[in-house]
């Protein structure tokens, strides 16, 4: 699993002109299994990302067809981590 976390480095304005195609990307990839949660952080500065993905290699080409990335609109930190311990709901 890893947690990609996305800080904006424009100004909202120019990130909100975005949003739709961005919210398609990532339905896109909710709907192939490989993001399980997102949402933006608060304070409005970013978002967070919690994806599934065989290797970094293969999460790093999702990531390439966001918009956001593709626009030069944000930044991605990606950490990998190994859960030991999931909530039941995430079980399947």
């Amino acid at each position: 699993m890893f947690v990609v976390d996305l800080h904006y480095v424009v100004s909202l304005d120019r990130v909100d002109s975005v949003i739709p195609d961005h919210v398609e990307f990532l339905k896109r990839n909710y709907a192939s299994g490989a993001f399980i949660a997102s949402g933006r952080k608060a304070p409005r500065t970013g978002g967070i990302i919690i994806a599934i993905a065989e290797n970094r290699g293969k999460l790093d080409a999702i990531l390439r067809q966001d918009p956001f990335q593709q626009m030069g609109l944000a930044r991605y930190t990606v950490t990998e981590f190994i859960p030991s311990m999931l909530a039941h709901r995430l079980n399947g």
